[in-house]
């Protein structure tokens, strides 16, 4: 076993390269433990498997070799990984025949090569990041391999490769231009690389269509004709960055999604026995602890992760007392979501949860400023949000995992981005889900400026993020996708009245 200093001068990469291998997951994180004698006198080492030696020269040879570090990792997570003893498991991704892969911690895993229909992902300007081989035979014709630095537009290819029949051509491209014109994106970014031609027929559909209706699911039928006699459904599934298109023979619409995504039975965790997505309520707490990069550059890594793995020990039962269920989520916070509960509202769990994660952080924090000497304080920046999402199970290499389609996941980390020093803020939305009696237990609001110039703090009001944004200095750009989303900072959870057992009855 090694320590991370042990490794640096082995392989003579620096710690911040280091943690740049770890965090992309192509390095494992070291195991914390005592300390062997040569170690000298701090409490707790942080050591690596011999093994990991031959692993940073390799992935240095394949930068030599001009591979990116998204490919690098998606060379290890289809299945290498393992032969690293001690590394976790890895989340291994399918590796698309066309060569390409979608980027780590951006898009859901799921294995193409199961869906048997034409399958294709887009990013939200329309370029394409990945497709199955029925697609390449099919959709996208004469489109061998994404390039990884030139995302080519999907029109590209749909306008060359759709039947010929007009009509049905037509439709399958109204179908994505109307997607493509709800985000926003309009002719010029569209028809980039066409033909004058081309780009003729695409503007002039594009003025025909118009935007769909909000959704995370949506579909058009597309007559048979005389090329194909079968009539196409085309489905759009809308995730946070990326967007899934698969052609599906057969007129009947379905919501059952499954069929689209995996060949086998689904079952899983919370979600066993449930073989397709559905629609659930859920709030989503998203929790980032402040200035990782700063404390990374003060701590040696060993004790970093030693924090890391105390924060995550400290707040999982919290999590699991109040019925949370662990989500992912790249970088040094955490994702929790919270469904229904017979005998509980899913709402005030992520609410209490949020109020002793705090507690305990605060605990944390002043344990490590002893044992440090430091006057550094450790926080978690918290948001909270509610809403109606599509639940399911996606396959990668064997594994089955749940994951949640929706703007409350999106919702809830700007939210904690906007967040500083421990706070915790939640939407409107997900207030006015609590009862009257949980209201009454919560004290919440707005801090404005009294005429003194000192902070004050105006009860059960809510402000749009923009307008707090500007009062706190904070980055306007980076929020602008919630910047009218109305937000209230949560102070403080009263005890429950004396004689109550404290438990807040489920709404419903």
């Amino acid at each position: 076993m090694l320590t991370s200093k042990e490794l640096l001068e082995r392989t003579g990469i620096s710690r911040a390269t280091l943690n740049n291998y770890i965090s992309w997951g192509i390095v494992p994180r070291p195991e914390v433990l005592p300390p062997e004698p040569r170690d000298g006198a701090a409490p707790r080492i942080g050591y690596f498997p011999d093994e990991v030696v031959a692993r940073i020269e390799e992935i240095q040879r394949l930068k030599r070799e001009g591979w990116s570090i998204t490919r690098i990792a998606e060379h290890f997570a289809a299945g290498q990984m393992a032969a690293v003893p001690g590394a976790p498991p890895q989340k291994a991704t399918s590796p698309s025949p066309a060569g390409s892969a979608p980027e780590p911690g951006v898009m859901p895993s799921l294995s193409i090569d199961e869906i048997a229909h034409p399958a294709y992902i887009l990013n939200h300007r329309f370029q394409l990041v990945w497709f199955n081989t029925a697609a390449g035979a099919r959709m996208l014709r004469g489109l061998v391999q994404v390039p990884p630095d030139e995302p080519q537009s999907v029109f590209k290819y749909l306008l060359r490769s759709l039947p010929a029949d007009a009509a049905s051509r037509d439709q399958v491209l109204r179908f994505h231009l109307g997607l493509a014109k709800q985000h926003g994106l309009g002719i010029p970014e569209l028809s980039r690389g066409l033909s004058q031609e081309e780009a003729g027929v695409l503007e002039r559909l594009f003025n025909e269509v118009q935007r769909p209706e909000p959704g995370l699911v949506s579909q058009a039928l597309i007559p048979g004709n005389a090329a194909a006699a079968q009539p196409v459904r085309v489905y759009a599934v809308q995730f946070r960055e990326r967007i899934l298109f698969v052609h599906v023979p057969g007129g009947r619409a379905s919501e059952d999604l499954s069929p689209l995504l995996v060949s086998s039975e689904l079952v899983t965790g919370t979600f066993a026995g449930k073989r397709r997505p559905e629609l659930s309520q859920v709030a989503v707490l998203v929790a980032d602890l402040q200035h990782p990069t700063r404390i990374w550059s003060e701590l040696p890594a060993e004790e970093y992760f030693e924090l890391i793995n105390q924060i995550w020990m400290t707040v999982d039962p919290i999590f699991r007392r109040h019925h949370g269920t662990h989500g992912k989520h790249a970088g040094d916070g955490m994702v929790c979501y919270f469904f229904p509960q017979r005998d509980s509202s899913h709402v005030w769990n992520a609410l209490v949860a949020a109020q002793e994660m705090r507690e305990a952080m605060r605990r944390v924090s002043k344990e490590w400023q002893l044992r440090k000497r430091w006057a550094t304080e450790l926080y978690m920046n918290t948001g909270l949000d509610e809403g109606q999402q599509w639940l399911g199970t996606l396959k990668s290499a064997g594994q089955v995992e749940f994951t949640m389609l929706g703007d409350t996941l999106n919702h809830a980390a700007r939210i904690s981005d906007f967040a500083r020093y421990g706070a915790i803020w939640a939407t409107k939305n997900l207030i006015g889900k609590l009862t009257p009696e949980q209201k009454q237990r919560l004290k919440f609001g707005v801090r404005r400026k009294s005429s003194e110039g000192r902070d004050v703090l105006v009860p059960s009001i809510f402000s749009n993020v923009d307008s707090l944004a500007d009062t706190a200095g904070a980055s306007v750009e980076k929020l602008k996708d919630i910047a009218r989303l109305p937000i209230t900072e949560i102070v403080e959870i009263a005890a429950p009245e004396k004689g109550s057992d404290g438990a807040a009855p489920n709404p419903t």
